[in-house]
């Protein structure tokens, strides 16, 4: 089952902190665990990153993460119905306005985006519903987005477009799964991703 994200960390105490109280707690039961890195960010997108809900105040929750340590960025997203933000170590993450598709709470994480290019995207869908036990709720736009129930506040939403791998990803899904190996294996993309027991 899908059980958590791992985020590679220079600094493990501020992003544990920032990622706290970024998602004020509510990560829908999925567990952030952060690994320490000696390497800055180099690319210039992840190809996962987490979404999370702004509310009704979301100017108010766009502000509140600033001074908890984000930054606006720009990574060609153009005029969109949302906000893209850095944690304090350069990865982006979006914000998500009222009334955003497939959003299911006012705050919170409530997505982890898989880039995923279109001849994958079957074959991701696949593996990711056998390794997370998640199942697709929705198709949308050359993309789908899973859930662990039809009610979960937190989806997994994979499609187009794809960043250019060109290092080992700094976010990686982690799945807990008592009769398989431990460590760290490739899906069906080339992205990392965790087995624990």
């Amino acid at each position: 089952m899908l059980s958590g994200i791992v985020i590679d960390a220079r600094d493990v105490a501020l992003m544990e902190r920032f990622w706290l109280d970024a998602t004020r707690g509510l990560t829908g039961g999925l567990r952030l665990r952060f690994e320490p890195t000696a390497k800055a960010k180099a690319a210039p997108k992840n190809r996962l990153h987490l979404d999370l809900a702004a509310g009704p105040h979301w100017k108010a929750e766009v502000e509140r993460l600033l001074s908890l340590g984000a930054t606006r960025i720009d990574i060609g997203q153009g005029d969109v119905p949302w906000d893209v933000l850095a944690d304090p170590e350069g990865n982006e993450f979006c914000v998500l306005r009222p009334g955003h598709p497939g959003v299911l709470a006012d705050s919170g994480l409530v997505a982890l985006c898989l880039d995923v290019t279109a001849d994958d995207l079957r074959a991701q869908e696949t593996f990711w519903q056998s390794q997370a036990d998640w199942h697709v709720v929705e198709t949308h736009g050359g993309g789908v987005r899973l859930r662990r129930q039809a009610t979960s506040t937190v989806s997994l939403v994979m499609g187009p477009p794809a960043a250019p791998k060109v290092e080992r990803n700094r976010l990686r899904l982690e799945v807990t799964h008592r009769e398989r190996e431990r460590g760290e294996f490739l899906d069906a993309g080339g992205n990392e991703f965790h087995v624990r027991n």
